[in-house]
């Protein structure tokens, strides 16, 4: 398939409901508001394909944006992709879905998530938070920096309501991550949480609400053990 096909496919399968709703959270022209249901057949179709990844992030088009997400080859991104994408990232769907998804799974992950997290402008950090917490969900304690979570976990205990607002939902987010699969860190985890209390976050005048980190964390257990990891957090 070639571009321009997938966005003539894009826009056929476009839905104004849906739009509507995803302009009020962040989304701009020019898009077609396609449910992601509706994205799976040619998620299906392509599986995945770095380059033609590459020009649907780059059309600018939050629906082809998003399908980039999903078959991008996370193995073949580069550094210079991966910030060329967080970079792009306009709204919430694609820095803390497609680019987080992709970073996640690649080999830069931690680096970049760290790198991210960093910084002052609040898509990117929330690309960094966000991709901090499908690697957790994605990959074994061995091969995790404890600490460095724990760290981060600290931190958020400090700084979340003082943080820009999707960084607070990326922020919670990674609490909950954290508590639901690693098991060492699930008290500290459950800590922050009741420390944090309740998160504000403005949902774009949706009723989306924020997770709550505590109940979410203790029904994730099943017998007292974390769930398995995710082979991959793309959806």
């Amino acid at each position: 398939m070639t571009v321009p096909d997938i966005i003539s496919e894009l826009e056929s399968l476009g839905n104004p409901a849906t739009k509507q709703v995803l302009m009020r959270h962040g989304a701009r022209e020019p898009f077609f508001g396609v449910k992601v249901g509706d994205m799976k057949p040619i998620q299906k179709r392509i599986k995945k394909n770095y380059a033609l990844s590459l020009e649907l992030f780059d059309t600018g088009i939050s629906d082809a944006m998003y399908l980039a997400g999903l078959i991008s080859d996370s193995a073949r991104m580069t550094r210079a992709d991966l910030d060329h994408w967080a970079d792009g990232a306009y709204w919430h769907m694609i820095s803390e879905y497609s680019v987080a998804w992709t970073a996640s799974e690649s080999p830069f992950a931690q680096e970049k998530a760290l790198a991210w997290i960093g910084s002052d402008q609040e898509r990117i950090a929330c690309a960094g938070w966000s991709t901090y917490s499908a690697y957790i969900a994605i990959t074994p304690d061995e091969r995790l920096d404890l600490p460095e979570i724990a760290g981060l976990l600290e931190h958020i205990s400090q700084h979340l309501h003082q943080a820009p607002n999707r960084v607070r939902y990326t922020m919670n987010g990674f609490v909950i991550s954290a508590g639901t699969y690693i098991s060492d860190l699930q008290g500290m985890a459950l800590d922050t949480a009741r420390m944090v209390g309740k998160v504000a976050v403005e949902m774009g005048g949706t009723a989306c609400k924020v997770p709550e980190a505590i109940s979410y964390i203790q029904k994730s257990q099943k017998d007292g053990l974390p769930p398995p990891r995710r082979k991959t957090v793309r959806c």
